[in-house]
């Protein structure tokens, strides 16, 4: 038989702390208290948020008598009325402005991230003398506001005799430090230095390791300078509103500006700025969809190979 001193006898004996005789559970787990601030903060934000664009897709069913009445968010009668005026203003314009719009965003947003694919790729494997004092202008260009450029860009452009055409609006949008620092970032994080060497050790060519090594795993990253590019071509006023005159070259931003100062004194071309707004939103919804599916298939095929 087993002696037990009684100090033993006495832990066995006592029940745990915090726990009811009985029983060998621990204390009663208090509930999750929602952090109600924080939640109120965020849907505050979506609201905010949200509400222009809710606003515009139900402005833009209003006829116009519906529209300049007592408005609710109640969708109206006039959107097929709406979107048939918009296609026969002008002989279509709206179309022309929306096809500009497409061909400066997809022909930038492609060449910038070329670009900075290349720059960002060099910046971050290569050792060259200057390569930090690059890389430190770059970060002050993604400091330096469009609207301080927008003016040297035209006066240089004009010089070259190129104002007023479709390489004015493409040219100064090639070239993004903000794209340029995200490839750089990038291309550090994803790409080793040591597979980069036993490429070159391979006798391949530095060509032949960014195409066939680098840019496939550089892809997350350039899909996402893509968007970027894209969403900032798409929604930029300023820089065609000053390069361009021909009214037939304006991308859709600059045109439904137009739309919007002649509806001073015809308010029934409010109805057309609305409708056309809406449509505006459509490609980029789309495109936001169709490069999230490119997303999770880069992550799901870079966690496998990992």
């Amino acid at each position: 038989m087993s002696t037990l001193t009684p100090e033993v006898s006495a832990r066995k004996a006592a029940p745990a702390a915090g726990t009811t005789p009985g029983t060998s559970q621990g204390p009663p787990r208090r509930p999750r208290r929602i952090a109600l601030l924080p939640t109120a903060a965020l849907a505050f934000g979506a609201l905010y948020c949200l509400l222009p664009v809710v606003w515009v897709l139900v402005a833009a069913t209003k006829s116009r008598t519906e529209l300049f009445s007592t408005f609710t968010f109640l969708p109206g009668t006039g959107l097929f009325d709406n979107l048939g005026d918009l296609h026969a203003y002008r002989d279509g314009i709206y179309w022309d402005w929306l096809a500009n719009s497409a061909l400066y965003a997809g022909a930038g947003a492609l060449l910038s991230t070329v670009v900075s694919a290349l720059a960002g790729y060099a910046l971050a494997l290569y050792r060259f003398p200057g390569r930090e004092t690059i890389f430190n202008v770059l970060l002050a260009g993604v400091l330096m506001p469009p609207v301080i450029l927008a003016i040297p860009q035209y006066l240089l452009l004009a010089q070259a005799g190129l104002s007023d055409t479709y390489l004015s609006v493409l040219l100064p949008q090639i070239l993004s430090p903000y794209g340029v620092y995200l490839g750089r970032v990038y291309a550090q994080a994803a790409i080793p230095a040591d597979l980069v060497e036993a490429g070159r050790m391979d006798g391949a060519g530095e060509w032949r390791i960014f195409l066939r090594i680098a840019a496939p795993m550089m892809s997350p990253g350039l899909v996402t300078i893509f968007l970027f590019q894209f969403v900032a071509i798409w929604n930029n006023f300023l820089l065609p509103f000053i390069m361009l005159g021909d009214d037939g070259k304006f991308p859709m931003t600059v045109g439904l500006f137009t739309l919007l100062k002649q509806g001073a004194g015809t308010p029934a071309l409010y109805t057309l700025v609305i409708t056309g707004a809406l449509l505006a939103i459509v490609p980029l919804i789309a495109l936001f969809l169709v490069i999230q599916r490119f997303w999770s298939l880069d992550l799901l095929s870079g966690a496998v190979k990992s």
